[in-house]
């Protein structure tokens, strides 16, 4: 008990930040509601002097937006408030930081207090930062003024990730990544570099290890990006762990979706169909906390392995199974009590049952570099009431959808939309027509949180040869 904690970069125990320790003396009491407060610091009697002057007299509070301005910069160049390095340079001066760095040039590593020093470094901060993004493909820059937002910089301003994130991702992801790289790369995310590595932790960590499924080549135990691979597979094989690595493991997670979405879009961008469809996949397995191996009826509540390979032995194997049974034969089956029954008659009521139908529009007038609408609709036998059922995942969570066409054969993702649906809903998916000759796909209807209900249908497009130039004009 101490005004310390133990940082696992460093491998050493440090001081709170004043400004930690001044949140948790505010505490002490209720504002508006306590006319008084106690609050009591142990610490070393050297450090009592210390923590006296800064409690009685008022700290100024600075600025680290300089730290963390490139995500700042890179929405707004995305929102187009900032078009150009002018912009940046006026957008900066409403901040917070512009005005204590007048009032404190030293903290920022002024060179001097004079109008032109103050407006050389914001005007530095602003060329650093946006080569940075350009060097990140997040913007480009025209004619050395001019930006302009570019897709990874789309998705990293969407999705609320780094923006050195996004760029790990262009860069890792392929063709051929599967389910045990996008686990790896989604670990290496700069948003997980400060989980905590708290004092011999390592030692649970190692153990850890032994145990997941996907084994790691010569990891480092006092990693925070390892740290989260390997509670990342624990969540999925659902594994008991400390209340200290729980409480990590939830702060993975409240993160996990949103990356793995961000994955999805990087690799739908460039048209890799089998990682992206693994990337949905994964979605599922997080929100679940179950393997895409595992059993679909390790989604329902209260089943453990028993039930599982009692149901299985019976042949039932999918939570619709689980629906058609007669209610007589499904309470003889599973042995739970009726407060239980209730839940698990929720999650089947709750569980997505979809109709889908589909038409390729003017399928017989389809020419060589021409377009193909794809037509999609989906109904639902209940309309959708509240968040995803997901006893294991940390948050509330709306279910999401993405429809896309793709050539298993040649691992080309086509065309892709992502949607929320609640009874019905119509898709267009469009793209371009290839070369002459009969052409196969398949559509999927990928769920991101439940696992079990996907759909995928198979499709042909016969194209015909485009017309000639001299045909349009006799036309």
């Amino acid at each position: 008990m101490d005004t310390q904690y133990y940082n696992g970069k460093i491998h050493a125990y440090v001081d709170y930040p004043i400004y930690d320790v001044l949140q948790m003396v505010g505490k002490a009491n209720r504002p508006l509601q306590d006319d008084e407060g106690r609050c009591v610091i142990m610490c070393q009697g050297s450090k009592k002097d210390f923590f006296k002057k800064f409690l009685y007299e008022p700290l100024p509070v600075e600025s680290h937006l300089d730290h963390c301005l490139h995500d700042h910069f890179n929405a707004e160049i995305v929102t187009k408030t900032v078009e150009n390095k002018q912009d940046a340079v006026d957008y900066l001066t409403w901040t917070f930081l512009y005005r204590r760095m007048t009032q404190n040039p030293n903290y920022y590593n002024l060179q001097g207090m004079s109008h032109r020093h103050l407006s050389d470094h914001l005007s530095e901060l602003v060329e650093n930062t946006l080569h940075d993004l350009e060097q990140s493909k997040c913007i480009s820059i025209e004619d050395e003024m001019d930006v302009a937002p570019l897709n990874l910089g789309m998705i990293a301003a969407y999705y609320y990730i780094n923006y050195t994130t996004i760029e790990l991702f262009s860069m890792s992801l392929n063709a051929k990544t599967k389910i045990r790289g996008l686990i790896e790369i989604i670990s290496n995310a700069a948003e997980y570099k400060n989980i905590p590595i708290r004092h011999h932790e390592d030692t649970l960590l190692r153990q850890l290890a032994q145990k997941v499924p996907h084994k790691l080549n010569n990891p480092k135990f006092n990693d925070p990006h390892v740290k989260t691979n390997l509670l990342l597979q624990a969540h999925l094989s659902r594994m008991q762990l400390s209340a200290e690595l729980q409480s990590d493991t939830e702060e993975i997670l409240s993160k996990a979706v949103r990356l793995i979405q961000a994955c999805v879009d990087v690799l739908s961008s460039n048209g890799w169909l089998s990682p992206a469809l693994a990337a949905m996949e994964l979605a599922q397995m997080v929100t679940q906390a179950m393997w895409s191996k595992d059993s679909y009826l390790k989604q329902l509540p209260y089943f453990t392995s028993e039930h599982i390979k009692r149901c299985t032995d019976k042949g039932v194997e999918s939570i619709f199974d689980i629906m058609e049974m007669e209610d007589e034969e499904r309470t003889a089956l599973l042995q739970l009590s009726d407060a239980q029954m209730a839940d698990v008659a929720r999650f089947c009521n709750r569980y997505p049952n979809i109709e889908l139908s589909y038409e390729v529009a003017e399928k017989d007038s389809i020419k060589s570099g021409g377009p193909v609408l794809v037509l999609v609709q989906l109904e639902r036998e209940e309309e959708v009431t509240g968040p995803v059922i997901a006893p294991l995942f940390p948050q509330k969570r709306e279910e999401g959808w993405w429809v896309v066409i793709g050539d298993p054969k040649s691992n080309s993702l086509i065309s892709i939309k992502r949607l929320t649906l609640q009874q019905k809903a119509k898709v267009k998916l469009d793209f371009v027509a290839p070369a002459l000759g009969v052409h196969n796909y398949t559509l999927y209807f990928m769920s991101d949180a439940y696992m079990g209900c996907d759909q995928e249908y198979k499709f042909s497009v016969d194209v015909k040869e485009a017309d000639s130039e001299g045909d349009s004009d006799s036309d």
